[in-house]
């Protein structure tokens, strides 16, 4: 192990000093060729370490305001693959300029000119592509190579002043090969890794200012529904303040809400709401700062930004205005937010009352990529208050992991616990993973985090063998037993499981995850004998990309109450048709059996996407969701459940700058009769403004 980050830290590039800065066009001029270079790129997959089977060198400059990184990539017998809309040859520079070890940003260029970026958290474990950097790039493709330049203003990310030596990585990917190469070396078995980046030196930014982004968003809504239509304007304003390279300031009124697409539908057939992901800005910019450690252990979500703006009744919650202070540093890093919202009011009853926001946050770094630290959030109005303090601590050493987090939750006086703790060790050919939950039945943080099941304790063992295979078709086999022991909220009981997974990987990028339980288990005060199968395959080509898989089992059917059989099952298919247009298929059914073993219900959706680029910056989507119901039990035929229709137009015209034309009709089966619900058009407009 101690030989394996030796060998990665032998990886060092200088960033040698230019007057004159590079044109970003595309070509490598000669002003590179004075530039330290990085070669002798590696496999990361399909096979470990061994050489790239085509060459990549890279440079490195920059100037007081801006990084500049040069790719050359040399495609020998054949031209570069560049087709918008699938898969092609690209390069992608990562970025640690806090020498964190576990966090960074990546800048990727496709050999189209299209580009993407965002951030790693958790040394790669986990990451977010919804980051928006103001950053340029520019490719050219000859017979026989690409190259890429790319522009990285040093006002766009966030870096520790004085520190000369910063981490960083290069990363190319060869699609005929469907291979992936990296400067420097890893394992699949260990993963792509912050803490094994090479080092940049003499890395020393002379800019004097930091951005100031003002960022104002406005909305034109055409609304057409049963019994009200009409335009509604939405105005709103961000901004940024890089107080400091580590230190900034983030402030938002009547915030960017306005989602183009709604999310998909989904049967809920648990007990538990469905979890949403984050969307807007304000929130997504710290959001990594803003939630315990990712890691072994169950996490306590304590602090979920949905809950601020929420939905109560299908109504929105205004948010009047947020402000949130961040910091990152090589070793500490701290956050504090706050947010005001506004109130609901239906029919002269107030649903939700006007309420305040709160969250802090402070984590510390020490080893080399372990942390530890607290989180305190709440929610608080005139006559309520819901708050919780938590701690969380994870300690890595290279891919095992031992992580812990707690909490202790008031809501309206009421006291609550939790404590989730869980260890990964990886012995040779061997795996050992197990991890525990307690929450105890008084704790309760409704208001501000998402877990909704006060009351449940589990316990996972596993272990078995997890192989990986330096040559020949299979590549990694991940196959082992293990328990699930679980008491569910309201019930004395103790659901005891035994579970066995099969998870073997071969070489061609194919796969497939099985997993079978069984045992007794008690729900609603009933003891019965669970059981379940659930598979998920996936694989593909350059051009086609598969996903398929399902579940089965037994279990208890909370949206209907009852106990039986339930099946899900999925598949999605992603295919770029010619260059610039792709198609995309996704069905996902859920099957409901009743208590008599006999078929009660299917509930399909289905949702074919066409997409065309116009150019790297402008494309345009037409998508349409159906979903169908059939209750053969009633004797019912097929029924068309509700359709959402929509055209979506993006035109990225300038960095973090974004106009969007949206049309949506949405439709639903309303006693019998297919009925128009909301028919909407909007033109939504993001201008940056920065200084």
């Amino acid at each position: 192990m101690l030989l394996f980050f030796l060998i990665i830290h032998d990886s060092t590039i200088s960033a040698n000093y230019t007057s004159i800065p590079p044109r970003i066009d595309g070509v490598i001029e000669e002003l590179w060729l004075s530039a330290d270079s990085a070669y002798n790129f590696h496999q990361y997959i399909p096979y470990d370490n061994r050489p790239a089977s085509e060459s990549t060198k890279v440079y490195v400059l920059y100037d007081d305001e801006n990084l500049y990184v040069g790719f050359r990539c040399f495609t020998p017998g054949r031209k570069p693959v560049s087709r918008l809309g699938g898969k092609e040859d690209n390069v992608v520079l990562y970025l640690d300029p806090m020498e964190s070890n576990t966090n960074a940003y990546y800048f990727q260029t496709k050999a189209s000119g299209a580009y993407s970026d965002g951030r790693i958290f958790d040394d790669g474990l986990t990451g977010d592509d919804s980051w928006d950097g103001v950053w340029y790039q520019a490719v050219h493709c000859y017979e026989d190579r690409f190259e890429v330049e790319m522009q990285i203003p040093f006002k766009t990310i966030r870096y520790k002043k004085g520190l000369d030596e910063w981490g960083i990585n290069f990363k190319r990917y060869i699609v005929p090969k469907q291979e992936y190469d990296t400067w420097t070396q890893y394992t699949q078995k260990e993963g792509f890794k912050v803490s094994g980046f090479g080092r940049l030196k003499g890395i020393n930014p002379g800019t004097q200012g930091y951005y100031f982004e003002l960022y104002p968003i406005g909305v034109v809504r055409y609304e057409k529904q049963p019994v009200d239509s009409g335009f509604r304007p939405l105005f709103g304003v961000n901004t940024k303040w890089d107080i400091t390279p580590q230190t900034t300031l983030n402030a938002t009124v009547n915030p960017d809400f306005a989602q183009i697409e709604a999310d998909p539908y989904t049967l809920n057939l648990s007990r538990y709401p469905v979890k949403l992901q984050e969307r807007r800005p304000f929130f997504i910019e710290t959001e990594e700062i803003f939630r315990l450690s990712q890691g072994p252990a169950p996490n306590l979500d304590i602090y979920y930004s949905r809950m601020i703006g929420k939905s109560v009744n299908q109504n929105i919650v205004p948010i009047y205005g947020g402000c949130q202070l961040s910091h990152h540093g090589k070793r500490l890093q701290y956050g504090l937010l706050g947010a005001w919202t506004g109130a609901v009011i239906e029919d002269s009853i107030e649903l939700e009352p006007e309420k305040g926001f709160g969250v802090l946050r402070v984590k510390n770094r020490f080893f080399k990529n372990s942390l530890a630290g607290i989180l305190m959030a709440g929610a608080v109005n005139e006559s309520e208050q819901n708050l919780c303090l938590g701690i969380d601590g994870i300690y890595r050493a290279g891919i095992n992991q031992f992580a812990v987090q707690g909490a202790v939750s008031d809501k309206d006086r009421k006291t609550g616990y939790a404590l989730t703790s869980g260890i990964c060790l990886y012995l040779g050919d061997f795996y050992i993973n197990s991890s525990g939950q307690y929450i105890s039945d008084s704790f309760d943080v409704s208001e501000i985090g998402y877990i909704p099941w006060p009351g449940l304790k589990n316990f996972v063992f596993k272990f078995g063998l997890a192989k990986y295979f330096g040559q020949g078709f299979l590549k990694h086999l991940n196959m082992g037993p293990g328990i699930f022991v679980n008491q569910e909220p309201g019930d004395s009981n103790w659901t005891k499981l035994l579970v066995i997974n099969l998870n073997p990987v071969l070489r061609s990028g194919w796969g497939c995850n099985a997993s079978l339980n069984g045992g007794t288990a008690y729900r609603m005060g009933q003891a019965f004998f669970n059981r379940s199968l659930s598979i998920f395959c996936w694989g593909g080509t350059p051009k086609f990309r598969l996903h398929f898989g399902g579940w089965a089992g037994y279990d208890y059917n909370y949206f209907r109450g009852w106990f039986a059989y339930q099946l899900t099952n999925f598949i999605s298919v992603d295919y770029s048709l010619i260059n610039r247009l792709s198609f995309s298929f996704s069905l996902k059914d859920w099957c409901e059996i009743d208590s008599n073993d006999k078929l009660y219900a299917i509930t399909p959706r289905l949702t074919p996407r066409l997409e065309y680029w116009a150019t790297k910056d402008i494309s345009i989507s037409i998508y349409n969701q159906t979903v169908l119901s059939w209750y053969p039990a009633e004797g019912r035929d097929f029924d068309l459940q509700n359709n959402r229709f929509g055209v979506v137009l993006s035109y990225n015209f300038r960095p973090k700058c974004w106009f969007y034309l949206a049309l949506n009709d949405y439709r639903e089966n309303i006693e019998g009769h297919f009925s128009l619900v909301e028919q909407l058009g909007a033109i939504k407009i993001k201008y940056l403004l920065y200084f």
